[in-house]
């Protein structure tokens, strides 16, 4: 009896996913994906459609180029998963079933309780997102003046944040946009995961490129026009993007399975594997457990190892074999600043942290590499220039 594995999600985890399972399984099951879009997002390159709307087509992959003809796919939410029933639930009211799922569904933005900050801001998690954003900054420019510029504000200091505040300001070099912007951080630098090292080149490239620091205090209250900072900053602002964290999807409250009470992110073994056998949970839609206690992180580079593995771990569940155990293996960071990078603690380099042309090298091949294992080449070749 041929078995039935559904995977739920196309980002890094879910494309990812699919590609490992079409090789592991098959020839022995017949598999489904199923997203709310048609389309895989290299969602650490999205920023650079903020500066430019035309590099969509470099970073947004439709599923036909991913997925063999094989595997169904099917374009809808999923509102909730049944572990007893084995049911999959769409809005549209629609059901799927499956013997093992794999849950890949990533995460949203988490706004932490601040008041009327869901309300006001910009996020980036999607395609769209970034879009909005390049209309927005567009617009706000077009209405202000070099005696009166338009105020951007990008809330968050991680990675997001620091990528998305350089293309903002690559915009305004480019367009000669009358814009300032402002990137603020709680905590007392940005990237507040780097060493300080990494610290310091990262503050002196985006102070180069004009953008004005906030740390050390949080973002207490944001209406329409102001972003409330600490108990005495005021931030007058024509355009907000919240970058400060993430939690679990909507769906993910519903499903009856182990999850953390904070986030509903759901708990994962280091076999990927959850409180149900049958079920399992890779990228940012989980927590898996790691051997020094913490889990693993929430970025690309976890859910690419992660995606790795996850095949061979349903083909052995199916065949009542032992699984492999997944450790995250941290290959170094690399962050963009507009056309700039510097990168850190990356493996077989012998320098710590670095910039330059081999650190904007390296960021390039990053992304075309992992465009090359879910498409092509030639697809590959094509967004290089770009990334």
């Amino acid at each position: 009896m041929t078995e039935d594995v559904v995977v739920l999600g196309s980002g890094y985890a879910g494309a990812g996913a699919i590609k490992s399972l079409e090789q592991e399984i098959s020839n022995r099951a017949d598999i489904t994906w199923i997203s709310d879009v048609d389309h895989h997002l290299v969602l650490h390159e999205v920023h650079r459609c903020i500066r430019d709307p035309e590099l969509q087509r470099k970073v947004s992959i439709p599923i036909n180029e991913i997925k063999s003809s094989d595997t169904e796919f099917i374009q809808g939410t999923v509102t909730t998963l049944d572990p007893d029933e084995r049911t999959i639930h769409l809005d549209d009211g629609s059901t799927v079933e499956y013997d093992y799922c794999v849950v890949g569904i990533g995460s949203r933005t988490a706004f932490f309780g601040i008041d009327g900050l869901k309300q006001h801001s910009h996020t980036l998690k999607s395609l769209q997102d970034a879009l909005l954003i390049h209309d927005d900054i567009k617009s706000a420019a077009k209405e202000a003046s070099r005696t009166d510029p338009a105020s951007v504000v990008v809330g968050g200091a991680g990675l997001s944040g620091i990528q998305s505040a350089g293309e903002i300001a690559m915009f305004r070099d480019q367009y000669r946009a009358p814009l300032d912007i402002y990137l603020v951080e709680g905590l007392d630098s940005v990237y507040p995961p780097g060493d300080p090292e990494v610290q310091g080149k990262l503050t002196k490239m985006l102070s180069d490129r004009g953008i004005n620091i906030k740390t050390g205090e949080f973002i207490t209250e944001v209406d329409e026009e102001t972003v409330y900072i600490g108990d005495e900053t005021e931030l007058d602002y024509d355009v907000l993007l919240w970058t400060g964290g993430i939690t679990g999807q909507d769906c993910t409250e519903e499903i009856d399975l182990e999850k953390d009470d904070r986030s509903h992110r759901l708990h994962a073994s280091s076999t990927f594997q959850t409180s149900d056998e049958r079920v399992f949970a890779i990228g940012d839609t989980a927590l898996v457990d790691q051997v020094d206690g913490d889990p693993a992180p929430p970025t690309a580079q976890a859910a690419w190892q992660a995606a790795e593995v996850i095949g061979e771990n349903v083909r052995r569940t199916m065949r009542d074999q032992p699984l492999t155990t997944w450790t995250y293996d941290d290959k170094g960071t690399v962050i963009s600043v507009g056309d700039a990078a510097v990168a850190n603690n990356v493996i077989g380099s012998p320098i710590d942290t670095f910039g330059g042309i081999a650190a904007e090298t390296l960021k390039k091949a990053i992304a075309t590499r992992w465009i090359n294992r879910v498409t092509s080449a030639k697809r590959a070749a094509k967004a290089w220039p770009d990334m």
